[in-house]
């Protein structure tokens, strides 16, 4: 815009006037940065500006760069509205209705998955589109089942191909044999393949012959149902057929036989790579695959080659190496070192990793490595600071750390939300009696959502209760398990983790913020820092 902005002043001061210069070819090249930069505003301002009056006018290049812009801003209506315009020749510059101005729109619809207008497009200009009996829209709307939930319905395509008197092409096969992979169809794709050598033999079209997208798209599927044999068998035929091992091909390979566990076929495929990419550098690897193998030998503890791949990633692979792979070599060794029995050295690299990271998911793989450092090393020398409770002790029973049940000054079950709103603001959860004092319900904050309703309908149901003697760990873990905040001790000792039952008043309440009150942390931090902490932790365990 500010080549277009320079470009308009030149003319200015030249005396000619604005539009000078600027003729539709720089323009369009212009209106395609603005649908690729995702300003589709900005676009329909520029066309309306090059088809008004002094404007260097519009072609159907325009219109179809425009239709595209619209299609993928999911303006569909819009774009709908200027076909119209062109079918009925009103539109300024007299563009021609062709196949090439409707499959760029139809192929940004297909992108966003929108199979739904992508059909009713195709069905309501099916005579503009049919024009030379091309395979191209039907390659586009298989890749739409692809993008969709139904990608199988890829193979209806293939037979409407047949009843048009059609021949499919390579890309034709190649995206149903796409589809067949993400539908776990493996044994359908590879029907396919063989479809397809036939067919090329028969016509005797090297055209039709597999590539390398063809084999990378099985190894895919192979290696996700783990089947080895196939995998050998498919590798095997790349390299004995005519077709060019791209860098892409190769890390298909490793991938799929590292998906079947055999660690010793992709080390194999590696070295190939690595010996083939001293005369050609478009095989040099990417950190990906290092990264992949190293997974696999950390995996087993297979120390010294995770550092041997950790160390030859930086000079021997292509392309930059982003913040978060280095950090995954890093949190690779330490799985490494770990799985080797190297607590020390695993210690040292997650006292490098927390200080490098700002934070990770105990889900994520690294996360349940650390709980497993974490584990062995002990509280005493803990790196993440746990929070501990060193004035309670987690075998004695609940009935020594609750509160009396009417110290949390219970709520009617009756009573309607808004009448006592105000104390939701100031308790997280509050519990509920009836008109004989027996309680029948919880009802946490976060469930307060009509303003109008009994407190009763806003309860998870009977209240978690506990016997007196129930211990306080197994009191914690049922409050996380169940993820709520208060459970009822009741005095029957036959009461067990169910349901409340009338004749057992209660007698007081355990409820997290209890253990609030008790919290310190390994390192003797200041104890509100650590409550705060862990009632967040808490919190997010509970939203979980």
């Amino acid at each position: 815009m500010d080549e277009v902005g320079a470009a308009r002043r030149r003319a200015v001061d030249r005396g000619a006037g604005a539009g000078a210069g600027l003729n539709t070819i720089v323009m369009n090249a212009v209106l395609e940065a603005c649908v690729r930069c995702g300003d589709v505003g900005l676009a329909l301002s520029l066309f309306d500006e090059m088809r008004g009056p002094g404007g260097c006018g519009v072609d159907g290049v325009s219109y179809g760069i425009l239709l595209k812009g619209l299609g993928i801003a999911r303006r569909i209506d819009d774009a709908f509205e200027i076909l119209e315009s062109i079918e009925k020749d009103t539109s300024i510059g007299s563009p021609r209705l062709s196949p090439h101005l409707i499959c760029g729109f139809l192929n940004a619809l297909i992108e966003a998955g929108d199979m739904r207008r992508a059909n009713a497009l195709v069905a309501r200009f099916r005579q503009v589109l049919y024009e030379g009996h091309s395979v191209l829209l039907y390659n586009l709307l298989m890749k739409g089942y692809i993008k969709s939930n139904f990608p199988l319905g890829a193979l209806t395509v293939k037979d409407e191909i047949l009843r048009q008197g059609l021949k499919p092409d390579r890309l034709t096969y190649n995206t149903i044999i796409s589809a067949c992979v993400k539908s776990a169809e493996i044994d359908m794709a590879i029907r396919f393949l063989e479809d397809m050598k036939e067919e090329a033999k028969r016509d005797n079209n090297p055209e039709l012959l597999p590539d390398a997208v063809t084999y990378t798209t099985l190894l895919k599927g192979l290696g996700n149902s783990q089947d080895l044999y196939s995998v050998l068998k498919i590798v095997v035929e790349m390299k004995s057929a005519p077709i060019s091992i791209d860098r892409t091909a190769y890390t298909a390979m490793v991938d799929a036989l590292l998906a079947c566990g055999s660690i010793n076929g992709a080390l194999c495929i590696f070295g190939e790579i690595i010996k083939q990419a001293g005369n050609n550098k478009d095989l040099r690897p990417k950190p990906h695959l290092y990264l992949s193998i190293m997974r696999a030998f950390a995996t087993i503890g297979d120390l010294d080659m995770v550092k041997r791949l950790n160390k030859r990633m930086w000079p021997d692979s292509v392309g930059s190496i982003s913040r978060s792979a280095k950090e995954e070599a890093d949190e690779l060794l330490m799985e490494a070192a770990l799985n080797n029995n190297q607590i020390d050295m695993a210690r040292g690299l997650l006292r490098r990793i927390l200080n490098e990271k700002e934070c990770f998911s105990w889900t994520s793989r690294v996360g349940m490595v650390a709980v497993k450092v974490e584990t062995l090393s002990g509280f005493t020398n803990s790196l993440l600071r746990p929070h501990v409770f060193p004035q309670i002790v987690l075998n004695d029973p609940v009935e020594k750390y609750m509160i009396p049940f009417q110290e949390t000054q219970p709520l009617h079950a009756d009573l309607i939300l808004e009448e006592v709103v105000m104390r939701f603001f100031k308790d997280p959860v509050v519990p509920i009696v009836d008109d004989w004092g027996s309680c029948v319900g919880i009802v946490h904050r976060q469930d307060c959502t009509k303003i109008d309703a009994p407190l009763l309908s806003m309860s998870r149901g009977p209240p978690l209760c506990v016997p007196t003697s129930t211990s306080v760990e197994h009191v914690i873990d049922l409050l996380l398990r169940e993820k709520s905040e208060m459970v009822v001790v009741v005095k029957r000792g036959n009461m067990y983790e169910g349901s409340y039952a009338s004749s057992s008043r209660p007698l007081g309440v355990f409820s997290l913020a209890i253990l609030w009150k008790f919290t310190a942390d390994a390192t003797d931090i200041d104890g509100m820092d650590a409550a705060h902490q862990l009632q967040q932790d808490v919190e997010a365990s509970n939203c979980g």
